[in-house]
């Protein structure tokens, strides 16, 4: 598996054996924006729960889980030692203390560690490594 798209992984749908639990509405990162916590998924009964990154097998168009029982109800807990994905977006983004551009996505590895940053400046989309980047202000304090 190459990296995946955390903004791709907005709305797809979490599954258990192929049966349908609901879709990821969001993802939580570490308070640093820099590892996947989890994600945030809006089940059928419109319930918020969080599905553990780590209990989660992501793919570009399903996330599938192991069991049922993965989904956890405490989504307050996370959300207060975390922080949004979807909150990020827009952020800008510097590098040596250079804006590069606004955030539009982040590309993530097998693990959750967020290997690269996609911004967009003057209407041009690029990528760069997430190492040495640094979201301005205060961007990236609890959600």
């Amino acid at each position: 598996m190459g990296s995946l798209s955390a903004a791709g992984l907005v709305g797809v749908p979490v599954r258990h054996n192929g049966i349908l639990l609901g879709r990821s509405s969001d993802l939580v990162l570490d308070a640093a924006g820099r590892r996947i916590l989890g994600f945030l998924v809006e089940g059928g009964d419109d319930a918020a729960r969080f599905l553990p990154y780590a209990a989660s097998q992501p793919a570009s168009d399903e996330v599938a889980v192991g069991s049922a029982l993965m989904l956890l109800d405490d989504v307050s807990f996370y959300r207060k030692h975390g922080v949004l994905f979807r909150s990020l977006l827009g952020t800008e983004i510097e590098r040596e203390n250079v804006p590069v551009g606004a955030l539009i996505d982040m590309h993530v590895g097998r693990t959750g560690d967020v290997t690269e940053l996609e911004v967009e400046l003057g209407g041009v989309r690029s990528r760069v490594p997430a190492a040495g980047s640094s979201f301005a202000a205060t961007a990236a304090t609890a959600a």
